[in-house]
């Protein structure tokens, strides 16, 4: 398949040309989220592929995007939902009952599902430009004058699979996409002028730079005790690694020349502490020239917490707050995506609040679009005058959708509601403040072989469902891991972060009870720290 030549300054053009209808379509927010029109919702994961495997059931993941069928209950929306495998009838099913007040059928009928039958490793977007009566038939779905096309994350692929349908991308420049690399996000920091760990704001491609790296930053930081190293594109920490620096304490700065510390880090390499299950240092090393990696400095503290901002730049160039979270985190060495509650912490989500905007206005000044989210390292210090307060770092930049996105947005679309910058907070139509705990990684050996059917059959039986009426309740995704990885994922709603939790906790409870009698107890392994 001939693909597009992006080295023509032709087809550049194009592209932009095709984003610059989306400033002349939507002069506000308010007026692009309810605005009518056909939406090609392309869920690829269009990110390095090698690192993206680390990740259980990933090929499931196209489904984090499904909250999207939610759009459908504007009764003139159309939407247009492509995946390398056809989805499960019952999980649309599940999705289309959420919507208030549209019937079902009408909103199937205004629903077109796609698919590559293609189970490979390659992103779906990919798949799609190898099919071009795929292409052909997307392309008759969709009305040009009132199209839009939306990704999890933008790429090569997605720009040119834009300019082949004639439709606008809502997402970044695929050219931008270096600042949601590590190495990006640092020189984005450095530019918004708020703080950010020392370490390499240049990628290093070779285990010498990175050797060389890491002795400057001992050399500037003696009292370090470890040090984290990073691919540059990971995907969820997985690409995390720990240096301890304890077992070659005799080459600190002023006990060992420069050279024989480096030659220290190089040996020391091979003990990294991976976060991901299967990762080692071999195969470690050899994504460095591939990817790229940064070396910094490893923040302790007895109470850490790792609060994120989620925001998007309008077509306009308006930078938005969308929410704030506190991730949870797990792992090895908690380094780790599991999940989120929402909002972040009344004592500083104001403050990483100010902190995005000011990374989103820095964004916006190169080009950027759509989504962005900003991820922070919180820790609890004593002040001079012996009160606690947070030291905030800012660790990466996130230039796609992320896990939050999906929880988040869920609640949006089902309850209409607002989000409060002056609070942090997120109001329903009625007024109540909403709070929830999300996951990805509800994942337990006992749940394997439970098909969606069974689940739906257990979200009836216990009254699992999100209530419409009461806006509380929990909205599951992923289900399509669920029977061969016993994974899930599910975003708990309530009026308080208690309930919220307490509504969690009764999921869990319920699947396991209702999975007791399938599967040893003994063989439960919970993979999360939902305490």
């Amino acid at each position: 398949m001939q693909t597009l030549d992006y080295s023509s300054s032709e087809q550049q053009l194009e592209f932009h040309q095709l984003q610059d209808v989306l400033r002349d379509r939507w002069h506000s927010v308010e007026v692009f989220d309810r605005s009518d029109g056909d939406i090609l919702v392309i869920p690829s994961l269009s990110v390095n592929q090698q690192e993206l495997q680390k990740i259980e059931g990933v090929h499931h993941y196209e489904e984090r995007l499904l909250f999207s069928l939610i759009r459908l209950q504007n009764p003139r929306t159309r939407l247009i939902y492509v995946t390398s495998q056809p989805l499960h009838p019952s999980v649309i099913d599940y999705y289309l009952q959420l919507l208030p007040g549209i019937p079902f059928s009408h909103a199937r009928d205004r629903l077109l599902l796609l698919s590559t039958y293609d189970s490979s490793q390659k992103p779906l977007t990919q798949k799609i430009l190898e099919r071009p009566r795929l292409i052909a038939r997307i392309r008759q779905a969709l009305r040009a004058d009132k199209s839009f096309m939306i990704c999890y994350n933008s790429s090569d692929w997605e720009r040119d699979l834009s300019v082949q349908l004639g439709v606008p991308l809502y997402a970044a420049d695929p050219a931008l996409q270096i600042w949601g690399t590590k190495s990006g996000s640092r020189q984005i920091f450095a530019q918004a002028g708020i703080p950010y760990p020392d370490g390499s704001d240049e990628s290093l491609w070779s285990v010498e730079e990175l050797a060389t790296a890491a002795a400057q930053l001992w050399e500037r930081q003696p009292q370090l005790k470890r040090m984290v190293v990073k691919l540059n594109e990971g995907i969820s920490g997985e690409a995390n690694a720990l240096l301890d620096l304890k077992p070659i304490a005799d080459f600190a700065p002023k006990s060992a020349s420069h050279a024989d510390r480096v030659a220290a880090l190089s040996k020391q390499f091979a003990q990294l502490r991976f976060q991901a299950k299967s990762e080692n240092w071999d195969n470690f090393s050899k994504r460095i020239p591939e990817i790229g990696a940064i070396v910094e400095e490893f923040i302790d503290g007895e109470e850490k917490r790792s609060p994120s901002v989620q925001g998007r730049i309008t077509p306009s160039g308006e930078v938005e707050i969308l929410s704030t979270h506190d991730q949870i985190l797990g792992g090895p060495d908690g380094q780790i995506y599991l999940g989120c509650r929402f909002p972040a912490d009344e004592t500083y989500r104001l403050r990483i609040q100010d902190l995005g905007i000011k990374v989103g206005r820095i964004l916006s000044e190169k080009g950027a679009l759509e989504r962005f989210g900003v991820d922070f390292l919180a820790v609890r210090q004593p002040n001079a005058d012996g009160v606690d307060t947070w030291d905030i770092q800012a660790i990466e930049i996130n230039l796609r959708k992320g896990g939050t996105t999906h929880p988040f947005m869920s609640l949006k679309l089902l309850t209409n509601g607002r989000y409060d910058l002056s609070t942090g907070l997120f109001y329903s139509q009625q007024g109540r403040a909403k709070y929830y705990t999300a996951t990805d990684n509800l994942q337990k050996p006992r749940y394997q072989g439970l098909l969606p059917n069974d689940l739906m059959d257990i979200i009836a039986s216990h009254r699992l469902h999100f209530d419409s009426g009461t806006e509380t309740g929990t909205i599951f995704h992923l289900m399509g891991c669920l029977s061969e990885f016993g994974k899930l994922g599910l975003t708990s709603i309530g009026d308080s972060p208690q309930q919220a939790q307490e509504i969690y906790h009764k999921v869990v409870k319920v699947l396991d009870d209702e999975t007791r009698t399938i599967i040893d107890p003994e063989l439960t392994t919970l993979n999360h720290n939902f305490a």
